[in-house]
């Protein structure tokens, strides 16, 4: 878009956005997901970014009035089978919601980036057909995983597939009002470096490790938002009402504890929250 033309058509006050379906993760968010853009959730597996996309599927839902787009939504899936029975345990929890709600998630496997390349231009049909508003991969560096070799003519490939993949969705975002929710992975960082980072390239500790995203700094560049998910560990109780095994080994008592942070965003500072996931769902605390 050139001056004269945005001087035709201003860009809104305010960007629409879809409810995470907790007032503390909306806050983190500015309002929540934004739409016209792409968020990305990034974490390491049994962290929560499906948990947290499962949700947002659910809360497409809802009507504008508590913070849905009162739309369908769109689930494509490259790791694992679409957990049906997770999704009817949230439906049953979460108020406001339309009758029979997992009508209104459509569900599509992903077995490469050229797969998806090619379901992309569908996307002009199925979006106005059934009312679709929100778009889940999950997740995006499944698709590239064994694809490529690590060779500059092959990393050069890889980036340009970013970078078609990544412009086609932002056309549709834009064309249609979509939220578009990626999941990515992250990868160990070698090295003693307490911090790490190159544009928007940054490395984090999860679970004692220390981690980055993966798809590296082509596709950091290619999305909006960048959230990360991180677990620690954290030991309960003194060391007085230890436990001691059979063999005499001392028992120690852990519990997990997550959080998000937004890593960069065009419209939001840096910042950080906790979280939970219970039977109704995921909630800041």
């Amino acid at each position: 878009m050139n001056p004269e033309e945005l001087l035709r058509h201003p860009l809104p006050a305010q960007t629409p956005k879809l409810t995470l379906g907790c007032p503390l993760l909306d806050r983190l968010l500015g309002g929540g997901v934004p739409i016209d853009t792409i968020t990305e959730i990034v974490a390491e597996s049994g962290t929560g970014k499906t948990q947290l996309s499962l949700q947002l599927l659910l809360a497409a839902q809802l009507p504008t009035s508590h913070g849905g787009l009162s739309a369908s939504s769109l689930y494509l899936h490259s790791e694992f089978p679409f957990p049906f029975r997770r999704l009817h345990q949230l439906s049953l929890c979460k108020p406001h919601l339309p009758e029979n709600p997992l009508d209104r998630v459509f569900v599509q496997p992903l077995h490469s980036a050229d797969h998806l390349l090619d379901l992309l231009p569908r996307l002009d049909f199925l979006v106005p057909k059934f009312n679709i508003k929100l778009i889940v991969i999950d997740s995006i560096a499944a698709l590239f995983r064994g694809e490529f070799e690590n060779t500059p003519i092959e990393l050069k490939r890889r980036s340009s597939m970013f970078f078609k993949i990544s412009s086609k969705l932002k056309f549709h975002a834009r064309k249609f009002g979509l939220a578009i929710v990626l999941t990515n992975q992250v990868v160990d960082v070698m090295g003693s470096s307490e911090s790490l980072r190159i544009g928007n390239s940054i490395s984090f500790f999860s679970s004692g490790r220390r981690v980055s995203a993966a798809l590296g700094l082509s596709w950091a560049n290619c999305v909006n938002t960048r959230l990360f998910m991180w677990r620690e560990d954290e030991r309960i109780g003194s060391s007085e009402n230890e436990r001691v095994g059979e063999e005499g080994e001392t028992l120690e008592n852990f519990q997990t504890r997550r959080f998000i942070r937004v890593v960069f965003a065009p419209h939001l500072p840096d910042s950080s929250c906790e979280f939970v996931i219970r039977r109704e769902g995921v909630f800041g605390v």
